[in-house]
């Protein structure tokens, strides 16, 4: 059972949950009721579930508006908590949230993402083995407003990091036994590319529901964001070469090259030019987000 002491201002349940969820969430008034509701709208496979927000650092009304969905997660039988935590950063709030809990199913889950009802109970099921396990859905880019995003968009679903499965960014789950490989989060950028690469292929699934994960929108913010996830994969693989080998997805070969650039042009060339720029300027530490 979890402990029943005081997690923050809120008590913890005695609740045995089947999963637990955890959504990091910094200023995110515009996105976090319609990820909660999303999880509210999940099917009956998805169990007891117990969703802790972590919200951190927050100047608008985040913290409001995900306490405000309480009695609709108690009502089907679920728990939200809600933590006001003072302290900005994703990977402080992602430990904060994990403080109090025992060993179990844990899905992170970004705050901007909506999973489609089915989803939940999906990842559930395929963490159900006593090995070691990684599992996510299936990354469906939301719609963007701008061209360019529109068309980078296109093109990096052709990539073999992409085409490969199981990519995991905007949501990640793993079992007990998997989550067991690394104690609290480390203090780097990328999160998702470090628990990620803590599995080799063979032990990352990719359910067939889907979760729809927003780009940024417009040139500038791509070369931001991009900077950004270069970086904090280059950062891991710097600190963690060991993981190196759990990488599996191919790099493109020249005739690949020449197959997107003659098939879709337009993509091609915005991605190819975000590219370019993104090595213009070096890179921060700073969180930036995804969209």
């Amino acid at each position: 059972m979890l402990d029943s002491g005081k997690y923050g201002d809120h008590p913890l349940s005695k609740m045995q949950p089947s999963s637990t969820i955890i959504i990091p969430a910094h200023d995110e008034a515009d996105y976090i009721d319609a990820c909660l509701c999303a999880l509210l709208q999940q099917d009956g496979s998805a169990g007891k579930m117990r969703v802790i927000v972590a919200a951190n650092a927050c100047t608008d009304d985040t913290i409001q508006i995900a306490r405000a969905r309480t009695e609709a997660f108690m009502a089907r039988q679920a728990e939200l908590l809600v933590l006001d935590l003072k302290a900005p950063g994703k990977i402080g709030a992602l430990n904060s949230a994990e403080a109090k809990l025992e060993p179990g199913i844990r899905i992170y889950l970004d705050a901007d993402v909506i999973c489609e009802p089915d989803l939940i109970g999906q990842l559930i099921a395929a963490l159900q083995t006593d090995e070691p396990c990684y599992a996510t859905g299936r990354l469906t880019i939301a719609p963007a407003q701008s061209w360019v995003t529109r068309a980078y968009g296109r093109l990096w679903q052709r990539l073999p990091f992409y085409q490969s499965g199981a990519v995991g960014a905007g949501l990640f789950a793993t079992n007990a036994a998997g989550r067991a490989r690394w104690g609290a989060f480390p203090d780097i950028i990328s999160d998702d590319t470090f628990v990620r690469l803590c599995f080799a292929p063979s032990e990352r699934v990719e359910v067939p529901a889907r979760f729809h994960w927003p780009m940024i929108e417009g040139f500038a913010g791509l070369v931001k964001v991009r900077r950004r996830q270069d970086a904090g994969v280059a950062e891991v693989r710097a600190l963690y070469p060991d993981l190196v080998d759990n990488e599996g997805a191919q790099q493109l070969t020249k005739p690949q090259i020449a197959k997107l650039a003659l098939g879709t042009p337009l993509a091609f060339s915005v991605y190819a030019a975000v590219a370019l720029a993104v090595k213009t300027k070096r890179p921060t530490k700073d969180w930036v987000r995804g969209r």
